[in-house]
């Protein structure tokens, strides 16, 4: 029981630790998107915001207790989009370089909003420092990532009034900002077909992000044979834990992180249930050696001088060695550097007990029940 409340309060502070973890870092996150972030409203680049309000409304999203607050941020370059939460409020953020790129396609702002809005429509950004634990799973993880990457694509697709436009928006992650106009979208999406080989296939097993040609594809309906993965890359990918964003090699720091959690948990569970394991047969052994010198005690009303007037060896036969003192009668079971010390004790009744006493390499909550409840007892 002591061991169980053990590990159960190792667990409470690892998640507190964790949740402290998770609240810094989403709090920089939030601080800097408050801080450097242009905030869409009526009054602040109201044709975005309109198209913001337009697609709450397709995907029915309702304004209570309120709608996610939607900022644009300087991408640097980097075309993305994406939702997160902190502390009951929600946020979708476009990056600047998306809302520039799609100046000639407004419905690509749309698809954007839409997918973002989908994350949080399902809930796929709540309580995340509870499923990093179950995230981190070889494969599992990582096809759980991908599901809701295409299962928000269509949220982005209800929002844009054709599917070309959609497929546009998303292929031009791969064109760029301005390429993406001139962009074959059926020769793009027909790409999927050299999806099959080991490390195609082991690559998008581990990521969070279905290959883009595919996306693609689904979100324009395009008739294009997939062909399926590669069976031996499921081998290998299986080894494996998802780390999300930071990529495969983060994983090796995630399977260090698993290693020293169980190390650190295991190897002294496993330490205790040995000792306890030893401890009860040490109990047991010396059960005959008590038997005889409390009966050698009630015969004669003295303590035995010695183990070897009551006919007992010092040593046990599996090596276990037994230590007497005739002053005080205690007898010393020692045992691999072990050692329990059992004391006399006699009722009013005239009956014998013995209490004993963890010594070297023991602590008494190791000992066998029945002796922890005798000990109690004195």
């Amino acid at each position: 029981m002591v061991l169980l409340a053990g590990t159960f309060g190792l667990i409470l502070v690892g998640l507190l630790i964790g949740y402290g973890f998770y609240l810094f870092i989403q709090s920089t996150l939030i601080s800097y998107i408050k801080g450097n972030g242009v905030r869409l409203t009526a009054q602040q680049f109201p044709d975005l915001h309109q198209q913001f309000l337009e697609c709450c409304a397709k995907l029915d999203i309702q304004s209570s207790p309120a709608l996610p607050e939607v900022y644009i941020l300087h991408g640097s370059g980097v075309m993305n989009a994406f939702a997160t939460r902190f502390l009951g409020a929600q946020y979708v953020v476009i990056l600047s370089d998306v809302v520039d790129a799609m100046r000639a396609n407004p419905d690509g702002v749309r698809f954007y909003l839409g997918h973002e809005l989908g994350h949080l429509h399902r809930r796929h950004m709540g309580k995340m420092f509870l499923r990093w634990p179950a995230l981190w799973i070889p494969l599992l993880g990582a096809a759980y990532a991908r599901a809701r990457e295409t299962s928000c694509d269509r949220y982005g697709l209800a929002c844009c009034a054709s599917a070309e436009n959609a497929g546009r928006a998303l292929a031009a992650l791969a064109a760029g900002r301005e390429r993406w106009k001139d962009l074959d979208i059926e020769q793009f999406s027909e790409q999927a077909r050299e999806t099959s080989g080991f490390w195609m296939s082991f690559h998008e097993l581990i990521a969070g992000y279905p290959w883009l040609i595919k996306r693609v594809a689904r979100v324009t309906g395009h008739e294009v044979f997939i062909p399926r993965r590669s069976r031996f890359s499921y081998l290998l990918a299986a080894c494996v834990p998802y780390a999300g964003p930071l990529g495969g090699f983060f994983a090796i720091f995630i399977y260090v992180y698993i290693l020293v959690l169980v190390v650190g948990l295991g190897v002294p569970m496993f330490k205790d249930n040995r000792s306890e394991r030893q401890a009860a047969a040490m109990v047991e052994e010396t059960l005959p050696a008590r038997n005889a010198l409390a009966a050698a005690y009630l015969k004669q009303q003295d303590f035995p001088s010695s183990l070897e007037s009551v006919h007992l060896a010092a040593t046990l036969p599996n090596g276990d060695q037994l230590v007497y003192d005739p002053d005080t009668m205690n007898l010393t079971v020692r045992s691999a550097g072990k050692a329990i010390k059992f004391a006399l004790s006699e009722g009013d009744d005239k009956e014998v007990t013995w209490n004993c006493a963890a010594e070297d390499g023991l602590t008494d909550e190791q000992l066998p029940e029945s002796c922890r409840e005798s000990s109690d007892d004195d």
